[in-house]
């Protein structure tokens, strides 16, 4: 264990108050591919950059290629929760955790055992008619040939913010509140480069802020961790 883990042990062991806000390095090592690292989906090829396809104004224009795309590469339904999320699971379990706050749309979090889950982006296990408003399940985006369809003719589109949309604002009002009145804050797999999200980190008032992502910037951190966080967080 190096004295850096060490030392954060020793801030979660005396703590009862520690959020944790979490991108997509904490499901890279449940298989899930990160956006921007080398061999991410932004650096493959497809006929638009996932950035466009993604967006809100290319899904009202070509649903059915944003479907396509959607369909074959934002569904891992097989991955399974990490050591990362099985111990911000025990954390919470055992009264020390208040909140998770996460960037990704996977809803591992929830699936290790996590109740306490604010998703800024909001999740792929959602989906919801755009006409009568009446929510479905995974499976029937999964299973789609095209746009999928309610019994209303409406289309299901995935509970998820695209480029271009806005954050839930109950959901930003949530977590600044839990950031601002955290007492250690661990922020992990992220580089913090996408906002408004990356800009919560400002409302931390605390003096144990660690920063754990293989190459992090560090940010201003009290404490910089550059290893895979399951590895991190299961010596924790």
């Amino acid at each position: 264990m190096t004295e850096e883990i060490k030392k954060l042990k020793e801030w979660t062991s005396h703590s009862d108050n520690i959020v944790f806000f979490g991108g997509a390095g904490v499901s890279t090592e449940s298989g899930i591919p990160d956006f921007r690292s080398t061999d991410g989906i932004y650096n493959q090829e497809y006929d638009y950059p996932p950035e466009t396809i993604l967006s809100h104004s290319f899904y009202e224009e070509n649903p059915e290629e944003f479907y396509r795309f959607y369909r074959n590469k934002m569904l891992y339904l097989d991955a399974k929760p990490n050591a990362a999320h099985k111990k911000l699971a025990e954390w919470e379990a055992a009264g020390k955790l208040k909140a998770v706050i996460t960037q990704n749309i996977d809803g591992l979090h929830q699936k290790a055992g996590s109740k306490n889950v604010l998703e800024l982006h909001g999740s792929v296990l959602r989906n919801y008619c755009t006409k009568c408003h009446q929510f479905h399940g995974v499976e029937v985006v999964q299973h789609s040939k095209s746009v999928p369809l309610c019994s209303c003719g409406g289309v299901i589109k995935p509970d998820v913010v695209l480029y271009e949309e806005g954050l839930d604002s109950g959901v930003l009002s949530r977590a600044v509140s839990a950031i601002r009145h955290a007492d250690v804050l661990i922020i992990g797999g992220t580089s913090l480069t996408v906002y408004p999200a990356a800009g919560l980190v400002q409302y931390y008032r605390g003096t144990k802020l660690a920063v754990i992502n293989k190459s992090s910037l560090g940010r201003g951190a009290d404490l910089t961790i550059t290893q895979p966080i399951g590895e991190v967080m299961a010596q924790l």
